[in-house]
């Protein structure tokens, strides 16, 4: 059974009190859950309160998810906008977007995973996002513009742009060349 159907089946087995079927799904999807929002909050500090805050909402909420199939974004999403409201408090403003959009977007080197976190850091906040989302997450491109609320073409940009900036930063910093 692949993931999606798996998440779906425990999903509806814990909407029916199912709880064995509710400790193996938030078993599953802790970790990728607090490694999204370290990522997205620079680090450990705050990502243990805010992932909480995440689960009590995913949990109050899930009797209500209609689309169990869906639970991977639906989890996500929450998870994004729990990060947006930690982040409102640090940032005034969005990351102003800058580069003229050209150059190559390959990697060219194999990178430890220490590298990428590095650079992953350095990234403003939308690119980082649809990175971590679509490689470290796995999402599909649909997935991630449910996650994110904007179309998939909108996906497809970002991911090109926070490849360039990701790679810019590691070769900056002497990765690769």
């Amino acid at each position: 059974m692949d993931r999606v159907g798996r998440d779906a089946l425990l999903v509806v087995r814990a909407q029916l009190g199912d709880r064995k079927a509710l400790a193996e799904l938030v078993g599953h999807w802790h970790d990728p859950l607090w490694r999204y929002v370290r990522r997205m909050l620079d680090g450990p500090g705050r990502a243990d309160d805010v992932s909480q805050d995440v689960w009590a909402s995913a949990l109050k909420a899930l009797p209500r998810l209609q689309q169990p199939e869906r639970f991977a974004p639906w989890l996500f999403t929450i998870a994004r906008r729990s990060v947006t409201n930690h982040l409102r408090e640090k940032y005034t403003q969005a990351d102003p977007v800058d580069g003229d959009g050209t150059g190559d977007d390959d990697i060219s080197a194999v990178l430890d995973r220490a590298q990428v976190a590095e650079g992953l850091v350095g990234l403003p906040v939308r690119e980082r996002e649809v990175l971590i989302l679509f490689y470290l997450h796995d999402l599909a491109l649909e997935e991630c513009a449910q996650v994110l609320q904007i179309p998939s073409g909108t996906v497809k940009s970002r991911l090109f742009r926070a490849r360039r900036l990701l790679r810019d930063s590691l070769v900056e910093k002497g990765y690769s060349s």
